[in-house]
């Protein structure tokens, strides 16, 4: 990588991103010497400006970035830098600097899912179909999932693209719920899958 150190004396804004979740947890500053040791010991060292010396991340309170990979920007003066966090990124032991969950977001199936979430909670009061499903119990809504799952499959062997994609949308909106019913969500089937894809 060839840096350009020059343009903040020395110095370079480093962005640090969950390797997992994509979020950004935190954005320090490298010089040169601490970009050095963080490649050589896989745990991500900043340059301390208050302090004037190197400081590794969690030298102190244990919660270590674990390096994953360095990227330099199209300028040459900015490293995003993906990390394997070790507990809370933030000194006021939040998960980021920005007071925010590091939780894997899955976009529009996230808010969905709260969706769904909100309905179970208010399942006695709330008149929605969600709610009326969880207020017939896991037997009902594993019932659906299975007969969404059987339109799937029907559909699949027809030729109406409209209908297949359909039915898929029922299917993965009727297993959310499903999810949900037993205590889990989409985060905890994702991570079954990755840990299947490293062995």
């Amino acid at each position: 990588m060839k840096i350009d150190y020059n343009k903040n004396n020395g110095l370079v804004p480093a962005i640090i991103q969950d390797a997992t979740t994509r979020n950004v947890l935190m954005m320090g500053y490298m010089n040169e010497e601490a970009l050095n040791k963080t490649l050589e010991s896989k745990l991500v060292t900043f340059f301390s400006r208050t302090k004037q010396r190197l400081w590794t991340k969690g030298e102190d309170s244990g919660n270590s970035l674990n390096l994953v990979d360095i990227k330099l920007d199209c300028d040459g003066d900015t490293l995003l830098i993906k990390v394997n966090p070790n507990g809370p990124t933030c000194h006021k032991g939040t998960d980021t600097c920005w007071a925010e969950d590091n939780n894997q977001d899955y976009s529009f199936l996230s808010k969905l899912e709260s969706i769904i979430s909100d309905r179970k909670q208010n399942a006695s009061d709330d008149t929605s179909y969600v709610a009326s499903l969880f207020s017939e119990g896991i037997n009902k809504i594993a019932q659906k999932v299975g007969e969404e799952a059987v339109e799937v499959v029907i559909e699949a062997k027809d030729n109406n693209d409209d209908l297949f994609l359909n039915e898929s949308a029922d299917l993965l909106f009727h297993y959310l719920i499903l999810l949900q019913a037993k205590g889990f969500n989409i985060n905890n089937v994702m991570s079954i899958l990755e840990q299947r894809n490293t062995k």
